[in-house]
């Protein structure tokens, strides 16, 4: 089958965040808004995936619009997961934040033991999928429960926190563009970062001023992102469709 991934451009990271602070803001919204619950959210937001990642396994090709569904929901998922470490069962962010790091190591370990690759320039296999997805889970529940405990637990606040795994981000670009380090490598780095940059941005908009944020509500801030996401999506879409026809052209010109 085809790579099942997209490339990596300056749209696809500006997705991918508003992503994960869609995954912090919509899992608040069902849980406090329209009053879930947090079993009840995690129950609907785990159904939602299981149904997403059937779909994306079925089809053999990239679909912008499935593979980003699916990244949205695996969000929410996620931040879930930190959410009922920490709020459910009282585990410290410190605690939950290296519980999820050894999971996202163990899910490297073993991708690379099997696959001898960790680049997502060759997911071209059901196994390779797999071990895809299950790091995007622990990479997603990482930064939510570091994102908190730099805002929350550390005491830095959700701007502050932003600007730090912003420029933390800002360190690994020039690493990679700059010094020519390994793409896979800090592929990965920045993939965990924006997480809790995203956490920390949705916590930013979305909590009351008396908290530190801005309280514009995890509907509206939901809402805006998921907006910015769609767009993003028909972009993705009609690159890809623009390609597609290029390949076929160019198929066209050798076979003759």
């Amino acid at each position: 089958m085809l790579n099942k991934v997209p490339q990596v451009t300056l749209l696809f990271w500006l997705v991918k965040i508003c992503s994960t602070t869609v995954g912090e803001t919509g899992a608040d919204f069902l849980n406090d808004t329209l009053g879930f619950g947090l079993t009840g959210t995690t129950l609907v937001a785990a159904g939602a995936l299981a149904v997403g990642l059937a779909v994306q396994f079925a089809v053999r090709r990239y679909i912008p619009a499935i593979y980003w569904t699916n990244v949205v929901v695996i969000s929410v998922v996620g931040t879930l997961f930190s959410d009922n470490l920490v709020d459910g069962w009282g585990v410290p962010l410190s605690v939950s934040t290296l519980i999820f790091a050894v999971g996202l190591a163990a899910a490297f370990i073993a991708w690379y033991r099997s696959e001898r690759t960790l680049s997502i320039h060759t997911i071209v296999t059901r196994r390779r999928e797999a071990f895809y997805w299950i790091a995007i889970l622990f990479a997603f529940a990482l930064g939510t429960s570091a994102g908190d405990w730099f805002a929350e637990g550390m005491g830095l606040g959700y701007l502050p926190s932003a600007a730090v795994f912003a420029g933390a981000i800002g360190v690994v670009a020039v690493a990679r563009f700059g010094f020519k380090a390994s793409e896979v490598l800090t592929f990965w780095i920045a993939y965990v970062l924006t997480r809790p940059l995203g956490a920390s941005l949705g916590d930013l908009f979305t909590q009351s001023k008396a908290d530190g944020g801005l309280g514009f509500g995890t509907g509206a801030v939901s809402d805006a992102f998921l907006l910015i996401i769609v767009g993003g999506v028909l972009v993705f879409t009609v690159q890809q469709r623009s390609a597609g026809r290029r390949d076929r052209a160019e198929q066209g010109l050798v076979g003759a």
